[in-house]
């Protein structure tokens, strides 16, 4: 047991994924159904990645996809350290050193000495969640950001709720739609995210024709506009909208953040939509 994660953890991903399987599944019946949790704990667990191929036969472009996930570690690797280990490792074990069938572990090829590879930001790893799965489940990329929006007076999200009717105010986030329904007359709605929830803005034809470029391509959008507040519901009705693409961008070479809103609760990541990849390359020189 490593960090809370079982040491088998990887290997019974190596077995079950489609992706991974070497072999047909077994049929499944009632026998086997009870007897597989069993299986699993009686086999040894896997030490190192090159243990994992070498006993499991999963070529390494397979690993690499699992790295680049940042699945290993519960062998104590992030994504950086198992990616250098698996640039080593050939698409097949040399013969001289493949281990006999008999119940004992391989022996690795080559004992190289150890490296001490720069760690990521954590804006980086991040970013290459997003990159490699589509979501993360650490922090919200805009929570990087906050400070430096702080500093230019712009709020989050969340403080609209506390916010009277008709303030002026200036709101960030990450675009997550954009709606401009045929019966509004040409008026589009916009929803933004950023790491204490969501803020629903308003933007009249007239402010759209003339910001049209920035609006549709912009990934991450600063509404400067007025609260317009009916009972609980909250809008901000923009009066200007700020492209701050090239700022999210900057969020793979950043480290802090702040938490996100429902991370104590266990909050299901969501995708984060257009966000720029500009941090240097996840994999070690």
């Amino acid at each position: 047991m490593r960090r809370g994660i079982p040491d088998h953890a990887v290997r019974l991903a190596a077995v079950s994924h489609p992706l991974l399987r070497h072999s047909p599944p077994p049929q499944r019946t009632r026998h086997n159904r009870q007897k597989r949790p069993t299986d699993f704990s009686e086999e040894p667990s896997y030490d190192s990645i090159e243990e994992l191929w070498r006993r499991t036969g999963v070529p390494a472009a397979a690993l690499e996809k699992l790295a680049e996930a940042d699945a290993y570690q519960s062998l104590g690797l992030d994504r950086r350290k198992a990616l250098w280990a698996i640039s080593g490792l050939a698409d097949e074990a040399l013969p001289l050193f493949v281990a006999a069938d008999c119940g004992r572990r391989p022996e690795p090829e080559l004992v190289e000495p150890a490296v001490a590879l720069v760690p990521m930001t954590a804006g980086g790893e991040v970013v290459e969640d997003y990159r490699s799965t589509g979501l993360s489940l650490r922090q919200h990329p805009v929570a990087f950001l906050r400070d430096e929006l702080g500093g230019r007076g712009m709020i989050a999200c969340a403080d609209l709720a506390h916010t009277r009717d008709g303030k002026r105010v200036v709101v960030p986030g990450i675009v997550l739609v954009r709606q401009r329904p045929g019966s509004a007359r040409g008026v589009l709605f916009i929803t933004i995210e950023d790491e204490t929830g969501i803020a629903n803005l308003i933007v009249w034809s007239s402010v759209f024709e003339s910001q049209r470029r920035l609006i549709l391509n912009a990934g991450m959008l600063a509404c400067h506009g007025r609260v317009q507040r009916e009972g609980e519901v909250v809008h901000v009705i923009a009066d200007r909208l700020e492209d701050l693409s090239d700022l999210l961008g900057s969020v793979g070479e950043r480290n802090g953040g702040q938490p996100s809103f429902g991370d104590e609760a266990g909050r299901d990541a969501r995708p984060c939509p257009q966000i720029e990849r500009r941090s240097s390359d996840h994999r070690p020189r």
